[in-house]
């Protein structure tokens, strides 16, 4: 995990213990829903943060026999249990205690309580968010969307965070609304509404999130512009008369797996080739640092007839 994406795992980290803290307190005083709802969901983006860290940390593993490529997919897959287990059990707490307020109304006490707290919250996490969006511009094009930049981007902590920070604040924005509403027209039941729209939601991120991290964790091609910068590379390389064949797979979000068939000079002898391919080899680290596994089979490039 590089700094900019450990400085905003940390920021939301930090953010969402103070925020859950404070709104499960609210509950207590207030018996809002929502703030429960908002509580439950702080919590489980607080576990987020930790199983991402947890996630940097094993994928810094060196190789093993067992796992002779190392272990970078394990930043991967704790993305993916985030997304699976936590969201996804933080969106149905929240459907569940929705529903259960619908069924049994109670009026949020304590209006001044709860929506300071709520604002107290809005405030943390935009700072959380900021954090992660200024790391994120590092990576990001410029004339890229935010959408694209989350379903390009192989580096699973930023999509994370930053899907993780706009659902908290919209979150956060339908429960003031739900104990608000609830206050001024005393119907308790707009909470109970605001607490089943925060739950739908996060299920709604958890499928984004699902479908993402499964994309990258069964192993997804390196970008075009990685592809193009290694056929180049290997193609500059001393007596390569061609690319034949090529493709490259990320390990991990900073290590590319490539596998290519090339067409070196017919002139060289056995031990001039194996130079050869160790020289290519050594250009195109240069040029893609990331191609940390690298496989090159000489072969001969054959027109259809």
């Amino acid at each position: 995990m590089h700094e900019g994406s450990r400085s905003a795992v940390i920021a939301a980290l930090l953010a969402n213990v103070g925020i859950a803290l404070s709104k499960l307190v609210g509950f207590f005083i207030t018996g809002a829903a929502s703030l429960l709802a908002e509580g439950v969901h702080s919590l489980v983006d607080t576990a987020n943060q930790g199983l991402l860290l947890l996630g940097g940390h094993r994928s810094k593993q060196e190789a093993s026999p067992e796992h002779p490529f190392g272990y970078g997919r394990e930043r991967y897959f704790w993305a993916f249990v985030v997304a699976l287990v936590l969201f996804l059990l933080g969106g149905l707490f929240a459907i569940n205690e929705g529903i259960e307020k619908l069924r049994h109304p109670h009026d949020p006490e304590q209006l001044a309580v709860a929506i300071g707290i709520l604002l107290f919250a809005m405030v943390l996490e935009t700072l959380s968010l900021r954090t992660a969006v200024r790391e994120a511009r590092h990576d990001k094009a410029r004339d890229e969307s935010w959408w694209a930049f989350i379903r390009r981007s192989k580096g699973p902590e930023l999509p994370v965070v930053l899907l993780e920070d706009t659902g908290a604040e919209i979150g956060l924005v339908l429960a003031l609304i739900g104990v608000v509403m609830a206050k001024v027209t005393g119907e308790p039941r707009w909470d109970a509404a605001g607490s089943l729209g925060i739950g739908i939601l996060l299920v709604v991120i958890a499928g984004v999130l699902v479908v993402e991290m499964k994309s990258l964790l069964i192993g997804e091609s390196a970008s075009p512009a990685d592809l193009r910068s290694i056929w180049s590379a290997l193609s500059s390389a001393p007596d390569v008369r061609s690319v034949i064949h090529l493709r490259a797979e990320h390990l991990g979000p900073d290590e590319l797996l490539v596998a290519a068939k090339v067409e070196f000079s017919p002139d060289l002898s056995f031990a001039e080739l194996a130079e050869r391919i160790d020289g290519a080899e050594v250009v195109l680290r240069t040029v893609v640092p990331s191609a940390r596994f690298v496989y090159l089979e000489p072969d001969v490039s054959r027109t259809p007839t």
